[in-house]
């Protein structure tokens, strides 16, 4: 496949999640009045989407309210550009979705903290999260380990991280988030495996993925 149609592809499947991010925007419920949910879920969006924890972010927190009953989850989207300028927008992700976590252990110590992220929003929870050296302009801005305890459990989607030199799949190279981890990626998906089926990173909304991410971080929250 020449460089050309590569970008044209890319481009085709950002925009297609961007248009279904928009759609669905609206229709997650809102954070609860307490300042200190039982839950919180901080949530990095995917290249391109619109500000918002993104469709699979959505599909993904939907599914979770419905196996946690009626304890109260609140929703932190990470505040970051989600550019195709993934290095610069990737660690200014880290160092919010780090600021937020670190703000939340604080004021709520009772809150039980979830991380996630899907496509570059994986790679943003994957720097905050493992503790390495910057790989090609990626700087990792690992989480204290104090602060370990207050993540319950954290879920990637389409991570791009697991095909980096050094990378993998985050359950298995973050040392103290590993076991608390489920990382998710879609048969056929060039951005988390080998495969080059392009739609295949837009599936995490169809394929069941998210039911199976809920039910993961359920069990742990």
């Amino acid at each position: 496949m020449s460089r050309g149609a590569l970008s044209v592809r890319i481009g085709m499947v950002a925009a297609a999640l961007a248009a279904i991010a928009a759609v669905h925007t609206a229709e997650i419920p809102r954070a609860a009045a307490d300042p200190c949910a039982e839950i919180t879920v901080v949530f990095a969006r995917g290249t391109g989407g619109p500000p918002g924890v993104g469709a699979v972010g959505e599909r993904f927190i939907d599914a979770l309210r419905q196996r946690v009953g009626d304890r109260s989850i609140d929703v932190r989207p990470v505040n970051y550009p989600a550019s195709w300028d993934f290095r610069s927008s990737a660690n200014s992700g880290a160092a919010d979705a780090r600021a937020q976590v670190e703000s939340i252990a604080a004021a709520c110590p009772d809150t039980r903290i979830v991380l996630g992220g899907t496509s570059q929003g994986a790679g943003v929870i994957t720097l905050i999260t493992t503790v390495t050296d910057p790989v090609r302009g990626y700087v990792p801005s690992p989480l204290p380990s104090a602060l370990a305890d207050r993540v319950a459990a954290v879920v990637v989607f389409g991570n791009p991280v697991r095909k980096m030199a050094g990378g993998g799949p985050l359950s298995a190279i973050s040392p103290l988030f590993g076991a608390k981890t489920i990382d998710l990626c879609a048969g056929g998906d060039p951005f988390c495996s080998n495969g080059m089926d392009f739609l295949a990173h837009g599936a995490y909304l169809r394929n069941g993925m998210t039911e199976e991410a809920a039910d993961f971080v359920a069990g742990r929250v």
